[in-house]
Order: C-alpha cells, then structure tokens, then sequence
C-alpha cells in the first residue's frame, strides 16, 4: 500500500507516514471506576483498526494504553461501598478486559496505570518548580500558563475565551485562571508521600509521565476523544514540551463524541449505552459496523435506523466471510466478476489509508461482499476464485471483523440435529426437518443445503 495520510488536529493538516518505520501510539484510556460505554468503545475500535491497518502495511507499531487508576469518582465510588479505591479501579479494569476482549480489540503493547507512575510525575514537577513554570498555592503546585506561548493551539480557542470557560471555582492563590494542578496536596487517604509533599497527582501530569516512562520524551501519535483536546491534551503539550523541550506528538487523532438524541453519552446525564448490553442485544461486529458507519472525526448518534443499517450491513459482510472460507461452486468463475470484486477491496484499502475512512472503504468492502454472495447464490465461486480473494480476508480482520464463535459442545449438538434433520428429509419427513431447521435458527444457526449436503453457520444476528 504505502503511503498512509492522518488529520493532525494541532496543524489541522495532514501528515504522511511511509513505511517501513516505528510508530508510537499513545491513547488515554478510561478512569476505572464504572463499566465502559460505547462512546469509548468507538475510540478504542477506532484505533484498534489503525494500529492492524499500520502493521498490515510495514510499519512497526508500539501501542500504548493507559488507565486512570486513581481519581475523585474512583475514590468516591470506594467510599460508598467501604473499600480501598485500589479494589475499585482493579475490578474495573477487569470488566473493561471483558469488554475489549469480546469487542476482538486486540490488547495493547503496555497497560501503564497512573499509581505506578508517581516518580516519573514528581521528577517532571520538580524540573518545572525549578524552572519557574510551576509554583505552589496553599492546595497545590500548579502550571503557569503564561510562560508556555503555544498554550490553545491544540484547541484553536483564543486564550480569553479559554479564560471564560475557566472561571467555575477559581482558586485565588491561582495567578492564572487557567493554570492546571500538577499535584494536589491532601492529608486524607489515597495519598502518596513524595518529596514536593503529600497529595495526589493532578490529571494530565499523570499521561506525561506515563508516555516520557513507556514511549520516550516524542510519540507518533497521540489519540482519545475530542472532549479531551482541552484541557487535557492542551495541558499534556504544555508540560511535557516544556520539560523535554521537545515535541510531545508528530500527530494528534481526536475521535468524535457518541451522542444519544443531541446530548453526549455521559455517565452522570444516566444517558449511557454499556458496550456488554449492547454485545448482549446486538453482538460485537454489529457494535463496530455502527460505530465506523461515520468517520472517526465526527460525531454520531445512536438511533434504530442506525442500528438496523448496522445489523444489514454486518449480515452482508457476515455471509462473504463464510462464502470466502466455504466456496461451493464447481464450474468456471466469471473473471471479470472477480477482478471487479478485487477493484472493490484496492478501493477500501486505499480509502483506509486516507485519514482512516472508514466509511468509504465500509461501502466498497460491502460492494465486494454483495459481488461475492451473488456468486455464491449462482454456486459460481469455486474456491480457486475464492483464493484470490486474500485481500477480502485482509480488510475484515483490519476492521477486527470476527465470525461468532461456537464452542466444541456447541458444535456437537448442532452436527447431531444436522445429521438429524438429513435422516428425516430423506425419509421425506418435511414437517419434522424444519422443525429441527426452526431450533436451529433459535441457536443463531442458518442452514445451506447444496445438492445432498447441508453447511451450516452460526450467525451473529438472524
């Protein structure tokens, strides 16, 4: 393929990747104090798919994925159920293991959480305390914004309107409204007890110090969602280019926010769709169909025209997926439907490779997939033809597309009511065959009979 373009969000241009290089991807991740919701899963899909396209494509990648492990909500949830903040955010993460691992998002290089990177934060305090681009307050250590002139390119917001937005509880030992803490000083436990004092680390230290430890003082990229451009990532750039005198990240990739209605999904508006009970309802590739329908920059809303779009879409590629692995045809192949197909699948690998569209390479990959089932419903794709299709095989594991999964005890029970079914249709029990059809398609399992033979196939939605 070559070549890969990205939308950075500080120039608002696109930079160009060639392979072969090392790419180092930093994502924030979530604050371990709650289950995940789908607004998080179309970050992590989203990036999920660009690291598999990236090294499908000859470049080395290093993924990195934090979790806030210590935090107000975290130390309030712990407070109410009467256990240490460490039980909350472990079980937590835990569950959002469960999650990803049901979502097929391919774990990352390196997990960091923040507790086991309070060195790192306190030596960056320290070298801004001494530098002059910190100082301390009656509560904190805070950063002074004055002294980093970039501060809002990040967010392309003037600094009087930044200002604006950060009046709600000013602290009047603050010399600029918008300065950030880097630490907060606290007697009541979670504290740690280091040398610029007791407290708790401020937010946005806690990924600097996290990408300096695990990725060096200049990543390639640097993703999340778009309500963390300010004041997290604006922050982030503050204090670790001012404490490396370098560039924090080649590129910066925000994903758009999920919204329910007109309102972002927020766990504190009770508006949240859980990934599991979606999973649960609607399954896993139906979640990733839905959540890369629209480019990763902008925002979408959930609705059920959308979900129904996403379920039609995933039974298109669903079937290709299983026609490309179980060709039946016997005869000649047209050719020319089969370079048609493969025009499909360059023209959605191409659309991938220009900032991420999803979208376009969604619509060429379905195209393809239609194509593919035509030719199987003609019993024309014999799997000489289907060999050549490795590039199908390609874009759906990019996508993270996976058949749903049937367990060995499963697979018994359903080649036991196929073999079944065979025996009383050839008896010309019709009656009793489909009633045995009817318990497997209850099972999630659809039957093709082709000639004397029955395949069958486990699907994710009927």
């Amino acid at each position: 393929m070559g070549k890969v373009y990205l939308y950075d969000t500080y120039t608002a241009g696109r930079v160009e990747l060639v392979p072969p290089r090392q790419v180092k991807i930093y994502v924030c991740g979530v604050t371990v104090y709650d289950l995940s919701h789908i607004g998080h899963a179309r970050v992590f899909i989203v990036f999920d798919i660009l690291r598999r396209f990236l090294e499908r494509n000859g470049f080395s990648v290093i993924y990195v994925q934090n979790f806030t492990d210590i935090d107000d909500k975290i130390i309030a949830r712990a407070s109410r159920e009467g256990v240490d903040y460490s039980q909350i955010s472990n079980r937590y993460i835990e569950e959002y293991f469960r999650d990803s691992d049901a979502l097929n998002i391919r774990r990352a290089d390196i997990y960091p959480r923040a507790t086991e990177h309070i060195n790192e934060m306190v030596k960056i305090i320290k070298c801004l305390l001494e530098r002059g681009y910190a100082y301390r307050t009656s509560d904190g250590i805070y950063f002074s914004v004055d002294k980093f002139p970039n501060y809002g390119k990040l967010s392309k917001v003037k600094r009087d309107q930044l200002i604006a937005g950060a009046r709600v509880n000013v602290n009047e030992d603050k010399r600029n409204p918008l300065d950030f803490a880097l630490w907060k000083f606290h007697d009541d436990t979670p504290f740690f007890e280091t040398e610029i004092g007791r407290g708790r680390p401020g937010w946005h230290i806690e990924c600097s110090a996290m990408i300096w430890k695990n990725l060096g003082e200049t990543i390639t990229i640097h993703g999340g969602g778009e309500d963390l451009i300010f004041p997290h990532h604006e922050n982030e750039i503050a204090q670790s280019e001012t404490f490396t005198g370098k560039k924090l990240s080649e590129i910066w990739m925000h994903v758009g926010l999920v919204k329910t209605g007109n309102e972002k999904m927020s766990k504190s508006l009770a508006n949240v769709f859980y990934i599991r009970d979606f999973m649960r309802a609607y399954g896993p590739n139906v979640l990733r169909v839905m959540l890369i329908q629209t480019h990763y920059r902008s925002q979408m809303s959930v609705s059920e025209d959308r979900i129904s779009k996403a379920i039609e879409t995933w039974k298109i590629i669903e079937e290709a997926m299983y026609n490309v692995r179980q060709p039946f045809g016997s005869g000649e192949t047209d050719e020319g439907e089969i370079e048609a197909i493969i025009n499909e699948l360059k023209a959605a690998e191409s659309a991938l490779a220009d900032d991420l569209n999803t979208p376009e390479s969604l619509m060429h990959l379905v195209e393809a997939s239609r194509r593919i089932n035509k030719l199987q419903a003609s019993t024309k794709l014999n799997p000489s033809a289907a060999s050549r299709l490795g590039l199908f095989n390609d874009l759906t594991e990019t996508f993270g597309f996976r058949l749903p999964q049937v367990s060995e005890d499963e697979a018994r029970l359903i080649e036991g009511l196929v073999s079944e079914r065979a025996a009383l249709r050839s008896q010309r029990k019709y009656g009793e065959a489909d009633e045995i059809r009817k318990r497997l398609l209850q099972m999630k399992v659809k039957l093709i009979d082709i000639g004397e033979k029955t395949y069958w196939r486990k699907v994710e939605v009927v």
